[in-house]
């Protein structure tokens, strides 16, 4: 059995079924992509649903209330309430079908879950056990395709964390403050730097020239052409003076337009959180917000404006969330 394969074993006798699974990812990544609802709604649902959260709290006696999103947009809450918080070990959680405003449903089975991360070679183990209330309960949730489905989720999951952190280490591999310079092409990214590299002798470095295809995109994007899969979402390249030069195709397929005045960035990286809020706070100030201040699918605090000069700023902090 590969090592990254999931591993389900029920136990009708006593009413509970036992989920692991290896990630090549650290335990505290892990950890994040199961407890930060803006990282469960890139992963929890299987293809082709989609997770949407409406509240997250996470603590001992909060809760998550979210929804699975159909092709056809339907959606079927859940309600998880949280208990035995662990920071970065394990948690308890009851899970129950609900309306859109938590109300239970109390026809369907509920499910105790015990997520437990544990720290292993290379990467973390990840244990779920599921307990339910009968064994009818248990037979009605494999009936639902409960093991396909999160089966699915994990391997999103796994692509999540092999795409999204990987992208942003390779980006930034210390969390020292820089200045950088962002740039936007409509699909010749790849083109354009390497006829930098070439003038400037430089280097590719942090992940070089990464492509969409090999990215974990956002949940409920829709597919993307085999055109735009070549295309480059992050490249660097070192020039003059060890500045740093990154940049992204931008093409009009995916819904975006670039125009000479927004194609080039002042692109940020403080070392905190609160240092990137302060800084997009001033500097937004009385200009226009192109995108909030939030995480991404990279695994960034990102936001970006246009100051009240005219000119485009990027925040980008890779601190972990609180």
């Amino acid at each position: 059995m590969a090592k990254n394969e999931v591993q389900i074993a029920k136990d009708l006798p006593n009413k509970k079924m036992t989920v692991t699974r290896h990630f090549d990812a650290t335990p505290e990544q892990v950890w994040r992509a199961w407890t930060e609802s803006k990282l469960l709604d890139q992963w929890w649902a299987p293809n082709p649903w989609r997770a949407e959260t409406k509240k997250m709290d996470f603590r001992d006696g909060g809760h998550w209330l979210y929804a699975m999103v159909g092709p056809d947009n339907s959606k079927h809450w859940s309600k998880v309430e949280f208990s035995s918080i662990v920071p970065g070990k394990r948690f308890q959680t009851t899970a129950s079908f609900c309306d859109e405003n938590g109300k239970l449903n109390n026809d369907m089975p509920k499910m105790k879950w015990k997520i437990e991360f544990q720290a292993a070679d290379s990467g973390t183990k990840m244990l779920v056990e599921i307990s339910f209330e009968s064994v009818k309960d248990l037979e009605t949730i494999i009936q639902m395709r409960f093991e396909e489905g999160f089966t699915s989720g994990l391997g999103n999951l796994e692509h999540y964390l092999n795409t999204g952190f990987k992208i942003r280490k390779e980006m930034k591999t210390s969390n020292k403050a820089r200045v950088t310079t962002y740039l936007n092409f409509l699909g010749n990214t790849e083109e354009a730097f390497n006829f930098y590299k070439k003038v400037f002798k430089g280097e590719f470095t942090g992940g070089g020239l990464q492509r969409f295809g090999d990215a974990a995109l956002p949940a409920g994007m829709p597919p993307l052409s085999e055109a735009d899969k070549k295309l480059i979402i992050h490249a660097e390249l070192t020039i003059l003076g060890g500045h740093v030069l990154m940049a992204t195709d931008a093409p009009e397929s995916m819904g975006l337009k670039v125009e000479y005045g927004n194609n080039i960035h002042i692109n940020l990286e403080p070392e905190t959180r609160a240092e990137t809020k302060r800084l997009y706070d001033a500097i937004s100030a009385g200009g226009k917000i192109t995108m909030e201040l939030q995480d991404m699918f990279w695994g960034a605090y990102f936001g970006s404006c246009t100051d009240k000069y005219g000119i485009n700023w990027m925040f980008n902090c890779t601190e972990a969330g609180k």
